[in-house]
């Protein structure tokens, strides 16, 4: 589908459609970071998971897996239980990139903050109906605990980032369980308020059909995309990630 830029919105929505509902499978993920939490089945097990597992998801998927499974050694049988008696500096050898060990540090104890009130889904609510909002709030309660150089690993789209990675596991945790992919743990985001995680290829293919015309990677793209999404689909916008990535990754388009 050479000329995608040229079909009419019902041609596109019915293209995103069905690319969506055909990349949005269990068989998919065996090749996906998510695999990992998808292991847990405490949703506390399964927030920690795929939390830390999101934060390090930058480079090829299989270094991300590889630098996952050792986070889950590090974790054990029971993250909730790790995270509430982890003491500071007491965390083991880790690297992924530039995520380190005074890195992780900085993360165990930010978690171990956020259960200790409420939990993960608590830090991240907010009354606005801006997912923007939403991280803020986490990020309020959660970089306190961090060393000044992690701070890079926690994006701030206040300053413009396009925080993929934040945004990539509030889709996990929020979207419905359908097909056995993301999780549909929380209720105090709405599948309605998410966003695509954008990055160079997703970015490349929004821009090829069309539906993004920002030539920057940032937040401002990201709600230009999400404004498109919302219209394809105002209930389940996010559902589109597995559509761009699915041409992406399996069909290079």
């Amino acid at each position: 589908m050479d000329n995608s830029s040229d079909l009419s919105f019902s041609e596109l929505k019915e293209f995103l459609d069905l690319k969506a509902a055909q990349y949005e499978q269990a068989a998919f993920i065996q090749e996906d970071p998510i695999l990992l939490p998808h292991r847990f089945q405490k949703k506390e097990d399964i927030e920690i998971v795929a939390f830390l597992v999101a934060t390090i998801s930058w480079g090829k998927r299989q270094s991300i897996i590889k630098s996952g499974e050792r986070l889950l050694e590090i974790l054990g049988p029971e993250p909730l239980s790790y995270v509430l008696t982890y003491q500071d500096g007491t965390c083991p050898q880790f690297v992924h990139r530039t995520f380190n060990t005074t890195d992780l540090n900085g993360f165990l104890l930010g978690l171990k903050h956020c259960y200790q009130n409420g939990g993960l889904e608590v830090a991240f609510a907010n009354s606005s109906p801006l997912l923007e909002m939403c991280i803020l709030s986490f990020r309020e309660k959660f970089i306190p605990f961090l060393n000044p150089r992690t701070l890079k690993h926690v994006a701030n789209p206040s300053t413009g980032s396009a925080s993929k990675r934040l945004i990539m596991f509030l889709r996990w945790m929020c979207r419905p369980a359908k097909n056995g992919v993301d999780f549909g743990l929380w209720t105090a985001i709405s599948p309605a308020q998410l966003m695509i995680p954008l990055d160079v290829h997703t970015g490349n293919i929004s821009r090829k059909l069309g539906i993004l015309k920002r030539t920057q990677n940032d937040w401002k793209a990201n709600e230009e995309l999400q404004a498109f999404c919302q219209k394809l689909d105002p209930k389940d916008p996010a559902k589109y990630d597995f559509a761009l990535f699915g041409l992406g990754i399996y069909e290079n388009f």
